[in-house]
């Protein structure tokens, strides 16, 4: 498997915002098999996947397939900039806080400097919780079935991933969050009858 060629198939699984937004980086020097850093506000565009492809290459092909379309998943899945509430309160906020500068009111911009704090904790949580990890995983198994996969081979492939992931980077466990994953691809892949109760989402990570 060639680093070229590996790179420019993994580009033609991804759907095309994640071609657009993402960035497939080459880092023999990392412990990790892939790692999507959590892109800040002003990181819009060029997201990088980071692959160790020494790693990499000992995953099969649906595994990487899955693993890859997982990734590009949860980077365009964050969204620093769109129209709700929070986003609302924090340009506020941050206007009030220029407005309070100028007028050299202390106690307008401590209140207003709270609100844009409080409002931007609220985005970052949205994006750091449990639902939004099992919403990226679900977001890859619907783009795997456009690939030619099917829903239970795709949730079976990722599940597989996820354990075999562990197993090269020498983890002697899954983490918390991964066992959530794997609890919610069992049901997908019809392995196991459960599923995650409603309040394990709903948690932060």
């Amino acid at each position: 498997m060639s680093l070229e060629s590996e790179i420019s198939r993994l580009l033609d699984m991804m759907p095309a915002s994640g071609r657009m937004l993402t960035k497939i980086v080459s880092k023999p020097q990392q412990s990790k098999v892939i790692d999507t850093p959590f892109p800040m506000p002003w990181n819009r565009d060029n997201r990088p996947i980071y692959i160790n492809f020494d790693l990499w290459r000992r995953l099969s092909q649906s595994q990487r397939d899955l693993l890859i379309l997982r990734a590009a998943s949860i980077l365009t899945g964050i969204k620093w900039f769109k129209p709700d509430v929070y986003q609302g309160i924090t340009l506020a906020g941050l206007a009030g806080v220029a407005v309070e500068l100028i007028q050299g009111d202390a106690v307008g911009m401590i209140v207003a400097g709270g609100l844009t704090a409080i409002a931007a904790n609220q985005i970052w949580r949205s994006n750091r919780s449990i639902q939004r990890e099992l919403d990226a995983d679900e977001a890859a198994i619907k783009v795997a079935l456009r690939r030619g996969y099917t829903e239970v081979e795709a949730a079976r492939s990722l599940l597989s991933a996820i354990e075999a992931v562990a197993e090269l980077e020498g983890r002697p466990s899954l983490n918390f969050t991964e066992l959530i994953r794997c609890q919610n691809l069992r049901a997908i892949a019809k392995i196991s009858p459960v599923s995650v109760p409603e309040t394990v989402k709903n948690s932060d990570l």
